[in-house]
């Protein structure tokens, strides 16, 4: 004979063991109760005992857990007061942008290089990230060449900056984006401005 065949029949005799919280299990029944149980007053062979928690146990919820939900289900706890309308609205993001400068850095993938920044320009298209907003906000945009500036910057030598200019829709809202790059760390300082329509 094998130990701890799988084949052989399990002729140990068990109880069921309840605790505190009307949580059930088994245990056999030559061992002392572990800390916290008790005897629910069954006893038998372990499939006996599985059926008679699957009829007792219906409500797996912890009886602490119950008597919470009951008690909120009695006495719900009273809704929450109406927003006041003379409250003062937290700016939205568009809003924030256009209050000062803010940090920026220029929006490249798979790199951050140059040579990308170069060629974004080139194709008249380029990417400026604020990045003290959450997770970053990135705008991508036409420049506009009739107000960018690049005068003062030396794309050979990665020196300078470069003044950027472009308009935009951001949450609905028509915007220009204005950034000034620094060539050497492609970061630099930006802020939003809102377009008047003009309809």
């Amino acid at each position: 004979m094998r130990w701890n065949d799988p084949d052989q029949e399990d002729t140990t005799i068990y109880k069921v063991v309840v605790n505190d919280e009307e949580q059930y299990s088994i245990s056999p029944a030559y061992k002392d109760n572990p800390l916290g149980w008790r005897d629910a007053g069954k006893t038998g062979p372990k499939a006996e005992c599985l059926s008679y928690i699957k009829d007792v146990w219906t409500d797996m919820r912890p009886l602490s857990l119950r008597k919470k939900m009951e008690e909120f289900a009695k006495n719900p706890p009273p809704p929450p007061p109406p927003p006041d309308p003379n409250a003062p609205r937290a700016p939205s993001l568009v809003e924030r942008l256009c209050a000062g400068d803010h940090e920026v850095e220029v929006g490249l993938r798979p790199e951050k290089t140059l040579k990308l920044f170069k060629d974004a320009i080139d194709r008249d298209y380029v990417h400026i990230k604020f990045t003290q907003t959450k997770g970053g906000t990135e705008l991508g945009f036409r420049l506009d060449r009739s107000v960018s500036d690049f005068s003062n910057a030396d794309f050979e030598n990665g020196a300078g900056t470069a003044h950027v200019e472009g308009n935009l829709t951001l949450d609905y809202v028509k915007v220009k984006c204005i950034a000034d790059i620094d060539l050497n760390t492609l970061a630099g300082k930006g802020r939003l401005v809102k377009v008047e329509s003009t309809a």
